[in-house]
C-alpha cells in the first residue's frame, strides 16, 4: 500500500509586521514622531518539524486546539501554502474543502461554478456533464441552481461546495470543520456519503471537534499541541487523552 500523504519535518512560520499606534497623549507628551513610524517583525511558529504518513485509503483525523496548526495542515497538502521548511508528498487528485464557498465566484450562478470548480480540478467539460444530476441531487440545489451564489445562505453554500467535492473523482480528500454547518438530516446524508468514500479507498484528512464524527470516521487521530505531533494512535485512545487535558 503507498502513502498518499507524507510529511517530513514540516514547518511553517508567518511574520507578523507591528507598528507603535499612534495617540494624541504621545504628540502632548513629545514623543519623536520617528517613533510612531517604528516596526516590529515577530515570528510566529505554526508549525514545528512535524512528519507523519497516511497509507492509501486511510481516514486520518486532526485534533488541537484553536491555532495549534490543524487548518494550516490542510492548507499545506493543499498547496495553499508553502512550507518554510520539509517536505510534502500527496500523490492523486486532492480535493478540498477548508474555506465555506472557497473558490466559488459570487457572482456566478451555482451551475456555473460547478463547471468552474470541475475545470480547476482538471475535469473536462463532458466529464462535468456526467456528473451534474448527481452533484445537483446531491445537494438539494435544483430550484436555485441558476441563481447567483451570492444569494445563497451558509448551508446552501455548504451544500454545493461539499456536493462538488465528493464527485471530483478525488484520491485525497480534505475537510476543515464545514460538516458543522447545514441542518441535521444534510449533516447525516454528508457523514454517509464520506463513508462510501472511505470503502472506495479514498484518503481522508479531517480537521474536527466533534468527538464522534471522528470516532465514526477516522481510523487515527494525531493531536497537534503547539505546532508539534503531540499524539498520534486509534481515535478512542487520542480523544481521551485529549479530552482529559482539556
Amino acid at each position: 500500500m503507498i502513502d498518499r500523504i507524507e510529511l517530513e519535518h514540516v514547518s511553517k512560520s508567518f511574520y507578523a509586521i507591528q507598528t507603535r499606534p499612534h495617540h494624541l497623549k504621545d504628540y502632548v507628551l513629545g514623543f519623536p514622531e520617528d517613533d510612531f513610524n517604528a516596526k516590529t517583525e515577530r515570528r510566529i511558529d505554526v508549525l514545528r518539524d512535524i512528519s507523519f504518513s497516511i497509507p492509501s485509503g486511510q481516514s486520518v483525523g486532526l485534533v488541537g486546539r484553536n491555532g495549534c496548526g490543524k487548518s494550516t495542515v490542510l492548507k499545506l497538502i493543499a498547496r495553499i501554502l508553502k512550507p518554510s521548511g520539509g517536505t510534502i508528498v500527496c500523490n492523486g487528485r486532492v480535493v478540498s474543502l477548508i474555506e465555506l464557498g472557497a473558490g466559488f465566484h459570487p457572482d456566478m450562478t451555482g451551475r456555473e461554478n460547478i463547471y468552474l470548480n470541475a475545470a480547476i480540478y482538471g475535469l473536462a467539460k463532458k466529464e462535468t456533464d456526467k456528473l451534474l444530476p448527481d452533484i445537483l441531487s446531491f445537494s438539494e440545489l435544483e430550484d436555485v441552481i441558476d441563481l447567483p451564489v451570492r444569494t445563497y445562505s451558509s448551508g446552501m453554500y455548504m451544500r454545493l461546495g461539499f456536493s462538488c467535492a465528493i464527485h471530483m473523482h478525488a484520491d485525497v480528500l480534505l475537510i476543515d470543520e464545514i460538516l458543522a454547518v447545514g441542518d441535521a438530516a444534510f449533516q447525516k446524508k454528508c457523514i454517509d456519503r464520506i463513508l462510501k468514500l472511505k470503502e472506495e479507498g479514498v484518503t481522508l484528512l479531517l480537521v474536527s471537534h466533534s468527538k464522534q464524527l471522528l470516532r465514526d470516521l477516522c481510523d487515527r487521530v494525531i493531536w497537534l499541541k503547539d505546532g508539534k505531533i503531540w499524539m498520534d494512535d486509534k481515535p478512542e485512545i487520542v480523544l481521551s487523552s485529549y479530552q482529559n487535558e482539556r
